[in-house]
């Protein structure tokens, strides 16, 4: 039996003008969205409609617009219901909403906070990320620790096959860059980030967002969402709490979540939210599955075949 996955993006799929089309067509996701301003008391939708682009671009800003996209998005697919769902890094707190592990408003207030902290932590622990292709897991291991003596690095997006980023100190990261050009990658870019997320330089972050976490109000997922962490399905509210703690200073195992949603039966990827990356990535680890997005209101007169 074919069963459906849903994927949400995460930071560095936003647009300026993101949602104004939805906001503008549909009633629901214009409620949606004002919903969002009130609870966090500034107009996150004219950022999203309006920008400018470095206001978007602010890591406390981007979050929680891509995750107010996504949640409007999901919430205009009426009647599309998936069989499991997993996120891009933030992705997966839209993950756990659209799961019924969150409320949508309690979702967006630890979104929020998580873009707050991870903002700060970049500004406290200068850092960089840089994106590597052409080498394996192993390799790319095998290269951060052999950098680790001239700074902070790891892998932190394990995202497709060949394709891995790493995070961590200036120093560590340019030290690991010039080692996987020496052994043969095809690619080596460092990233524009505020930040090194997903390494350790994100502890302050991860700290501040702990108590944030035993204050919401998680419960059981009603499907199963497959976590960055661990890349395995997890439906217990104490598993949920523990691993978006994690999640900070943990890689993101992308391409295993995908081939373990294929393991267990998902034959469709419909990625909620903006952009296509989801998209690319999963085509690139799952080439027989069937993928899809939906970004803008006209997205969604696209059919996806048994959705």
């Amino acid at each position: 039996m074919s069963r459906t996955a849903f994927i949400f993006p995460g930071q560095g799929s936003q647009y300026v003008g993101m949602g104004k089309d939805l906001y503008h067509a549909d009633a629901s996701a214009r409620e949606l969205f004002d919903q969002a301003d009130a609870i966090l008391g500034f107009p996150l939708t004219r950022v999203c409609f309006e920008g400018p682009e470095e206001t978007l671009r602010q890591t406390r800003n981007t979050q929680p617009a891509i995750f107010v996209h996504s949640m409007v998005v999901e919430h205009v697919c009426r009647g599309m219901r998936p069989d499991m769902v997993a996120g891009h890094s933030l992705g997966e707190y839209s993950a756990f909403v659209v799961a019924g592990a969150l409320p949508f408003v309690e979702g967006l207030r630890l979104v929020r906070l998580r873009g707050e902290l991870m903002q700060r932590a970049g500004e406290k622990n200068a850092g960089t990320m840089a994106a590597v292709v052409g080498l394996s897991e192993t390799e790319v291991e095998q290269l951060c620790r052999d950098a680790s003596d001239d700074g902070v690095v790891q892998p932190a997006n394990f995202n497709s096959p060949g394709q891995i980023v790493l995070s961590g100190s200036v120093t560590g990261v340019r030290k690991a860059m010039e080692l996987a050009k020496s052994r043969g990658a095809k690619l080596v870019k460092e990233l524009v980030v505020s930040g090194a997320f997903h390494s350790p330089l994100m502890q302050d972050a991860s700290e501040g967002l702990r108590d944030g976490l035993e204050k919401a109000p998680i419960r059981d997922a009603q499907i199963p969402v497959y976590t960055n962490v661990t890349a395995e399905p997890v439906t217990k509210a104490q598993d949920i709490r523990e691993l978006l703690f994690r999640q900070l200073t943990s890689p993101v195992r992308w391409e295993h979540i995908v081939r373990n949603m294929v393991r267990d039966g998902a034959t469709r990827f419909l990625e909620i939210g903006p952009g296509k990356v989801l998209q690319g990535l999963v085509k690139r680890t799952a080439a027989s599955v069937e993928t899809g997005g939906i970004d803008k209101h006209s997205d969604l007169t696209i059919p996806i075949d048994g959705v």
